[in-house]
């Protein structure tokens, strides 16, 4: 089954792009604009990976992130932050709040789609030392150990 990803992006055509090129990339793709969007998103059904804008209406980006990291059902969910501000500074503040990738616009779609494939290979389900099944403790059912 393909990754579930979660695109948070306010402008409507970055978002599509983004969304389009994930899709044929194989992925499964929702969008939303806004940080409140997202959190309804992510309460609905967690993703495998979220890319994530910076600046949104209201909370900004980095400010979600945060958030989503201090929380136990979001914390390792992986982000990739997608946004124009491509300042050393701003880089480390969003590896500081707990982005596991930056990519600065404007951006190319390849490139885009490959960081989020070498994320997901290093966190996704069944990486080594992500939340997948490698990490949970075996399941025994009479006799039976998975």
């Amino acid at each position: 089954m393909s990754a579930r990803i979660l695109v948070v992006e306010d402008e409507p055509a970055i978002r599509e792009l983004v969304a389009v090129n994930l899709r044929h990339a194989g992925y499964r793709v929702d969008g939303v604009d806004s940080a409140e969007a997202a959190r309804a998103a992510i309460a609905h059904a967690l993703p495998d990976l979220i890319v994530l804008d910076w600046m949104l209406p209201g909370e900004a980006g980095v400010d979600l992130l945060k958030a989503l990291r201090a929380d136990t059902r979001t914390g390792k969910v992986p982000i990739v932050l997608l946004t124009a501000r491509a300042h050393e500074g701003d880089k480390l503040l969003g590896f500081e709040r707990g982005a596991d990738d930056y990519v600065t616009k404007p951006f190319s779609t390849r490139e885009l789609v490959a960081r989020v494939r070498a994320v997901l290979r290093r966190t996704g389900p069944g990486a080594k030392g992500s939340s997948g099944a490698e990490d949970e403790a075996p399941i025994e059912i009479e006799g039976l150990r998975l």
